[in-house]
């Protein structure tokens, strides 16, 4: 649902720019579950990285709306190379467009500025997962700033990344207080990048553990209040949580097109497979969750930034939870649409349906959503729309 043709234009350029660009490195993401270096600086020569970068520190000032176009793009040939678009927006831009200090600014915009920034956000531990509160990581106060010590794991480009934000315990206790946010260099001393994890899907966006081993950070690597981190995860999470819906409608869009494609030239029993009604009614099924997803997904695209922190978590949530569900269905349906086919390395559905199954976990999981989105109506703190 793009309102105007300059948005649909920009669509369509990355489109391109995935089939021409990104589809020459997927044989290679796929086997060896790296970033190649290549796409990394088409990326960064095409201003990808840092979209929401504001125009006041020599960024290219994309929305909301913006960077959910460009992954909704891109998620048409790779997740990887969807979850890359506007890499550095969550773990560097977002967090120091919206608590950073002025200092802070000046150090971490400006090297965002160049373009090829990597960012790894370092939240998840072994036991603390959907439950932030549970982090045991913790940061002590020191003569240059803080010593970090801890173990992450599931940490998306940790290997590849310039800065990971990094959330850890900076006061006893348990609950959300307590837990605080730094920006981090990868080169600090005494942070480990461990193994690689083996993974399903999502292959060329690596994963690995983080180990802090008194790592020391500057006092200036603090992002926002001490202790008040959850805040920061929260807001942060609100505004990129439907870029995550994006690149599944990407997906979805993307096997339905090869199913409907497929179903027109498949033939059987004298005819199209498209001639008859079982297939029909799995057309219509992915049409019709496709242009659901869509319109729900934009549409609040279109509200978060002026919403109230309860109304935007609940609008998160609901763009999140659904669009992801819904993207999984339509490849489900498209899946059985092309039968063998389907499951066979040839065509790119068996991979791109690897890959959906873990936009419906990350970035919180749909049973957490659920949760959040019950809790904000019941409380009152948001509204139907």
């Amino acid at each position: 649902m793009l309102s105007s043709h300059e948005q649909r234009e920009f669509r369509d350029a990355l489109i391109r720019f995935g089939r021409d660009v990104v589809e020459p490195h997927v044989h290679v993401m796929e086997a060896e579950d790296r970033l190649p270096d290549a796409l990394r600086r088409s990326f960064a020569e095409m201003n990808l990285l840092n979209l929401w970068l504001p125009e006041e520190y020599g960024g290219p000032g994309a929305d909301l709306t913006t960077v959910c176009i460009a992954k909704e793009a891109l998620g048409r040939t790779s997740l990887a190379a969807s979850t890359l678009c506007a890499n550095n927006s969550i773990g560097l831009i977002l967090p120091v467009v919206e608590f950073g200090t002025p200092e802070q600014k000046e150090i971490y915009l400006g090297a965002a500025a160049r373009g090829d920034q990597i960012c790894a956000v370092a939240i998840t531990e072994p036991d603390a997962g959907s439950d932030v509160s549970s982090i045991a990581a913790r940061a002590v106060r020191s003569a240059e700033g803080y010593v970090i010590n801890g173990h992450k794991n599931w940490i998306t480009w940790a290997g590849e990344a310039d800065y990971l934000l990094v959330f850890a315990r900076t006061s006893e206790g348990r609950g959300n207080d307590g837990i605080s946010a730094f920006l981090v260099d990868r080169q600090a001393p005494g942070l480990r990048v461990g193994k690689k994890e083996g993974k399903m899907g999502r292959h060329g966006a690596p994963t690995y553990e983080v180990h802090f081993e008194d790592c020391q950070v500057p006092a200036h690597a603090l992002i926002g209040p001490e202790g008040q981190a959850f805040k920061v995860c929260m807001r942060i999470l609100d505004l990129n949580r439907p870029t995550v819906a994006a690149s599944a409608l990407g997906m979805a869009k993307e096997c339905f097109d090869v199913a409907l494609e497929y179903a027109g030239q498949r033939r059987q029993f004298g005819k199209p497979i498209s001639q008859f009604q079982a297939i029909q009614d799995k057309i219509a099924d992915m049409a019709m969750m496709i242009e659901a997803a869509d319109r729900l997904l934009y549409s609040i695209c279109q509200e978060i930034p002026a919403a109230s922190a309860m109304q935007a978590s609940y609008l998160s949530s609901v763009a999140k939870c659904h669009v992801t569900e819904a993207a999984l269905k339509v490849i489900d349906l498209a899946f059985q649409v092309l039968g063998a086919y389907g499951y066979s390395t040839e065509f790119k559905l068996e991979r791109m349906y690897r890959d959906a199954r873990l936009n419906t976990i990350l970035e919180g999981t749909s049973e957490i959503h659920r949760m959040i989105i019950a809790r904000r109506l019941v409380s009152g703190d948001a509204v139907p729309r």
